[in-house]
């Protein structure tokens, strides 16, 4: 079976692939969501948050990508399977069926903060133990921050 070799030491590969998984969680559980969101959205601003979740679910998509390509070009496997995503989430759930304009605002705007200050904790986790992942998470934590304010100013 070909492995990946590291060019982390071990402790370094295991801390920062422990912040990829995390992002790659987050970022998975997020695009559920807006999806969901997306799906069940009622209200006069239909339209309009109906194509931010879209914009939503989309930078997710392409930034859990990145998590999971960067985990394993330092050697650590990636679990973005179903099961692994609903035990290890963090994020709030939405409730089913559909869902109002306002209500969507402001779960976005928690949920957005939420993960946000998750990031920065991963920031700060990787900082001395791969520069290159902590470059990554910060693009996406620039993402999910605007994101976040995108949803907050409708409040």
């Amino acid at each position: 079976m070909a492995t990946v070799s590291s060019p982390l030491a071990d402790d370094a590969r295991k801390a920062t692939g422990e912040a990829l998984q995390g992002a790659l969680v987050d970022l998975t559980d997020l695009s559920l969501l807006a999806k969901q969101a997306h799906w069940n959205l009622t209200g006069r601003n239909f339209r309009s948050l109906h194509l931010q979740l879209d914009e939503v679910v989309s930078m997710a998509r392409e930034q859990m990508d990145t998590m999971a390509e960067r985990a394993i070009a330092i050697g650590v496997n990636p679990d973005g399977r179903v099961a692994t995503i609903a035990r290890d989430t963090r994020a709030t759930q939405l409730g089913a069926g559909y869902i109002t304009d306002e209500d969507v605002v402001t779960a976005f705007t928690g949920i957005l903060g939420s993960m946000g200050e998750r990031f920065r904790e991963r920031i700060s986790s990787v900082s001395e133990t791969d520069p290159v992942t902590e470059n990554l998470l910060e693009d996406t934590s620039h993402e999910l921050e605007k994101a976040h304010w995108m949803f907050e100013v409708q409040k």
